[in-house]
């Protein structure tokens, strides 16, 4: 055998051992990709898993059938009474004397405070809403639905809030719910009022109407401020700002600024919008406001990237045609560029829309009970929601968070989507 075989044999050798290794090495390296993107669905799975078991017992919600009797006296209403005052009559009394009707067993006085907390405080409310919707109801024994305690409501659904399952007050409270259920005085519903009613200190009748109206003025007013001044700053510095260092001075902030803590942007909202100008505390103007600011940065970089993306020939024919500048850009740039600009006006919504921060440190935190009617009116917003709920004691909250993270989930993923859906539909390609 020739010299020159056994150098081109060994040649080979050297060539076929390289690449052994460097297919080794790709294969290690798809297998890490691989296990970093299953540990991440895991651990996603994992969170949504956890947020969707708790959170669904809060969509429903438990009834007690109660046969009461409206006594004008009783209620300590006039002879005369107006849908007014029926609706500022004195229930509690006839509630309990309702339960102690249904229960004549309790006696002691111990017994009789755990009977009076089988339903819950808001079903006066819902008394005097039947006798306000049907007065007729008035001196007579009305069969009447109201809202059972949330620890009733968990007992119903075979659940236990208490710590001590075998306390004598849970179990006298799970034999009355049995007596109920085989008179079929219980009944387990959707839970409407979790999307009819504001905030409560009872989470039985706690509701996200509030805080998704103001969410919803939040992102109007955010919206209707940073989307034109995002697109007019866009247009400006990609088409009629001269090239200095004055422009480049101002690109590098706007980068800089997309990346500056949020809850800067709401010390800047205190220190401005609210001591300086004195705007209302807690209105959804100034968290639009506070929340514009911190948008501002995204929309103008998304929409710069969509100016640049417009082939430049279209302005150059445009402009051959005798069209001035601005025709350029409104009839001809600015349309081809408005799928980017609008999936980015989205997504920098869509990341408004879940901040918390900036919005606590002007004032939306409040417990707010009543559902704002406009933009200067108090409200919250679902994250700080979520916030408050999660730092009450009761355990009901629980669900209640969990269940208004799924409604947050569910907006953030709809906006998402529709940031989708326009790019598909409008995108052109050239």
């Amino acid at each position: 055998m020739s010299e020159e075989t056994i150098n081109s044999r060994n040649t080979t050798a050297v060539v076929e051992a390289g690449l052994a290794k460097r297919y080794a090495r790709e294969r290690r390296f798809r297998l890490m990709g691989v296990a970093a993107v299953s540990v991440s669905v895991a651990f996603l799975a994992f969170l949504l898993i956890s947020i969707f078991a708790k959170g669904i017992p809060a969509f429903k919600t438990t009834y007690v059938k109660l046969d009461i009797t409206l006594d004008q006296k009783a209620l300590r209403l006039p002879e005369q009474p107006s849908l007014q005052d029926l609706s500022r009559g004195r229930y509690d009394s006839a509630i309990k004397k309702s339960l102690l009707a249904q229960f004549p067993e309790v006696t002691s006085r111990k017994e009789k405070r755990a009977l009076y907390k089988l339903v819950s405080s808001y079903a006066s409310r819902q008394v005097a809403d039947a006798l306000v919707a049907n007065p007729d109801l008035l001196n007579t024994t009305a069969s009447i639905w109201v809202l059972a305690d949330d620890e009733v409501a968990a007992l119903a659904r075979n659940a236990d809030y208490t710590q001590n399952k075998k306390d004598a007050g849970t179990e006298l409270i799970r034999t009355q719910i049995e007596q109920l259920r085989a008179e079929d005085r219980i009944d387990i519903r959707f839970n409407w009022l979790f999307f009819q009613r504001g905030d409560s200190r009872e989470p039985e009748a706690a509701g996200i109407k509030g805080a998704i109206m103001g969410s919803l003025y939040t992102l109007m007013v955010t919206l209707m401020l940073s989307f034109p001044i995002g697109v007019a700053a866009a247009v400006y510095l990609e088409e009629f700002a001269p090239k200095n260092r004055l422009t480049d001075i101002i690109e590098v902030n706007i980068n800089n600024l997309a990346a500056v803590p949020s809850i800067v942007f709401g010390l800047l909202g205190v220190a401005v919008f609210i001591n300086f100008f004195h705007l209302p505390r807690s209105a959804p103007l100034v968290g639009g406001i506070v929340l514009s600011l911190m948008t501002l940065p995204t929309i103008i970089i998304a929409s710069r990237a969509a100016l640049k993306s417009v082939p430049p020939s279209i302005a150059d024919a445009a402009l051959g045609l005798g069209a001035s500048k601005i025709q350029t850009i409104t009839h001809h740039v600015l349309p081809l560029a408005m799928p980017g600009i609008l999936t980015g006006t989205i997504i920098g919504m869509a990341q408004a829309l879940g901040e918390s921060a900036p919005l606590l440190m002007i004032g939306m935190v409040a417990f707010i009970v009543d559902v704002p009617a406009g933009v200067t009116d108090p409200a919250t917003v679902l994250p700080v929601q979520v916030y408050l709920w999660s730092d009450s004691p009761e355990r009901a909250f629980t669900e209640r968070t969990s269940a208004a993270i799924m409604v947050l989930l569910v907006f953030l993923i709809l906006m998402n989507a529709l940031a989708v859906l326009l790019r598909k539909q409008f995108e052109r390609r050239w």
